[in-house]
């Protein structure tokens, strides 16, 4: 049993050391924003929020997130940034399949609170760990560029 520190509640939950962090959100806590996409951190779809840094679920052994403040997408339903980011991904269509979406807006917001998404190349850059299979990323930089110009005002 392990107590974790999810979207500001503590959690109880059985894990086993070999269990990553992923896993547990989704199997043991019901939160199926993070997606498990390669299980080899190469893909983001797994991002979640780690002491606030975007960190890949699929790769962090569980038992390594004890004492420290995990936030999934659920997490920031209310989150300013996250509401402006979801409304640029509608208007750019840039929600192609969906699977991506979630690892893909933890990155985003990650770029805009660090100011790092003020032109298309740096967002590019900073997509560079995301992959969207449907190859959508035109609309998805087109978004969280317009995002990233409401932050700013």
């Amino acid at each position: 049993m392990i107590r974790l520190q999810v979207n500001g509640a503590m959690q109880e939950v059985v894990a086993e050391p070999r269990d990553s962090l992923a896993a547990v959100l989704r199997d043991r806590l019901g939160l199926h924003a993070t997606r498990i996409g390669c299980a080899h951190g190469s893909c983001g779809a797994c991002n979640v929020l780690l002491d606030g840094a975007p960190a890949r679920a699929c790769l962090v052994p569980a038992v390594l997130a004890v004492g420290q403040e995990v936030v999934t997408l659920e997490g920031l339903r209310d989150d300013h940034i996250m509401l402006s980011l979801r409304a640029a991904f509608q208007a750019q269509h840039a929600l192609q399949c969906g699977y991506c979406t979630a690892g893909m807006l933890i990155a985003a917001r990650d770029m805009i609170q660090r100011g790092c998404a003020r032109n298309p190349d740096e967002i590019r850059a900073g997509l560079a760990g995301q992959l969207c299979r449907c190859t959508g990323y035109d609309g998805i930089v087109a978004a969280i560029l317009g995002a990233a110009h409401d932050a700013r005002r």
